[in-house]
């Protein structure tokens, strides 16, 4: 019942992401699409994610797998990639603007999720190592 209404609820929230792209037009980066992050605060960063609903698509612990998004946790994000994929989404995820997270509150989220190390390789794990 659970997979069921999150996989209904994602669905959703794609939809409304293509929706309100189509009738938006499109924006300009951010000024503040910076090279580097601004100094973020990983505890807030993860109840942000979770807040937010993230965890719908990327599953709770950023590893994707879960649902529709990809995996963010380990993976080589820069910041002005990161900021650019979550302000102007180039798929079906829903665009949060700065009226939906500040800029810091972005900035918490990646904090959060470059804090999160990457899974461990397949060959070091014993139960299916050959």
């Amino acid at each position: 019942m659970r997979v069921a209404f999150v996989s209904i609820l994602a669905g959703c929230v794609m939809t409304m992401g293509v929706v309100a792209r189509a009738q938006r037009p499109a924006q300009a980066p951010p000024a503040s699409a910076a090279q580097s992050a601004p100094p973020g605060n990983a505890e807030n960063g993860k109840k942000l994610f979770l807040a937010d609903g993230c965890w719908t698509c990327h599953d709770y612990d950023a590893h994707g797998g879960g649902g529709s998004g990809p995996r963010l946790a380990g993976r080589p994000l820069t910041w002005t990639g990161f900021q650019k994929s979550v302000r102007q989404p180039a798929e079906d995820m829903v665009p949060f603007t700065t009226k939906v997270l500040s800029d810091q509150q972005l900035a918490d989220i990646f904090a959060w999720i470059k804090s999160i190390p990457p899974s461990p390789a397949a060959s070091s794990i014993p139960q299916i190592a050959k």
